[in-house]
């Protein structure tokens, strides 16, 4: 009788260190969405100052963890990276990045991407935090083809997110372009990706239960509704078309709810 009763005692401890365990992992988080830092866009100090801005801001908020959906620097050069990078490594959490026209080029090239790769790191890779998978792309690959890179990173995309999607995973995507700006059918213009490749990829964030798309690039505030696929192109730290206040997005993201509000920057 003792040794079934201790037998229970552990067991049930073990199931409650277990769950405990669980739900600290898929527990709820917030992260930040920058967009368009571009240092050297809205004039060179503006940009630095309001990135600068932003990193105090987003350490009082302490998030998991903060994306920049691409464009980090307006000419991509040693000088520039090097300012964005020490900025950013201000940040008290981790900041994972995505890379834009700006940086690899309107038209990339084996020499702009191995430069990219080389001074600021990789240009599609996933990572996760508590239970969700982020997968970081490179849209410039979409919008021009380039010999190999541009077959590469679909064909990696494609199983990556198939891989995820079959073990039932929550995934994010995040890139610069963003999908389309009106309507799913839209002809392609210089502020969206080519339809072929767009309408291959929406079904693919179907098929795979995507969570959302976060991107930047329009230096608009762009939300769209893709069959509850959230499409976010969020207000930029550089310089915004439409007037809006610079800033960034915080996402909140639990079991029931993922949404997003834009928080201003403070006066400098």
């Amino acid at each position: 009788m003792i040794k079934t009763r201790n037998y229970t005692f552990i067991l049930t401890a073990f199931l409650l260190v277990f769950i405990s365990c669980e739900i600290k992992k898929k527990g709820p988080f917030t992260f930040v969405q920058l967009c368009d830092t571009q240092l050297g866009m809205g004039g060179y100090e503006h940009d630095v100052l309001c990135l600068k801005q932003a990193v105090k801001q987003i350490n009082n908020l302490n998030p998991d963890f903060a994306v920049i959906c691409g464009d980090l620097v307006n000419h991509a050069s040693d000088s520039s990276y090097s300012d964005f990078k020490k900025i950013i490594k201000g940040l008290n959490v981790p900041c994972y990045l995505a890379s834009g026209n700006h940086d690899v080029g309107n038209v990339p090239s084996k020499s702009s991407l191995k430069y990219y790769r080389e001074t600021v790191g990789r240009d599609f890779f996933t990572f996760q935090n508590k239970g969700y998978n982020f997968v970081i792309t490179n849209t410039q690959l979409w919008k021009v083809n380039v010999p190999n890179e541009s077959e590469n990173h679909h064909n990696w995309f494609k199983k990556t997110l198939d891989s995820l999607g079959d073990k039932q995973k929550s995934i994010f995507v995040i890139g610069h372009y963003p999908m389309y700006i009106n309507t799913p059918d839209e002809e392609e213009k210089y502020f969206n990706l080519p339809i072929e490749y767009r309408k291959e990829i929406l079904k693919l964030f179907t098929r795979n239960k995507v969570k959302a798309y976060l991107s930047g690039h329009k230096h608009e505030l762009v939300i769209n509704d893709y069959k509850s696929i959230q499409m976010v192109s969020g207000e930029t730290t550089s310089k915004n078309f439409d007037k809006r206040p610079m800033g960034f997005r915080l996402w909140e993201v639990s079991k029931d709810t993922i949404r997003h509000n834009f928080v201003p920057l403070e006066n400098k």
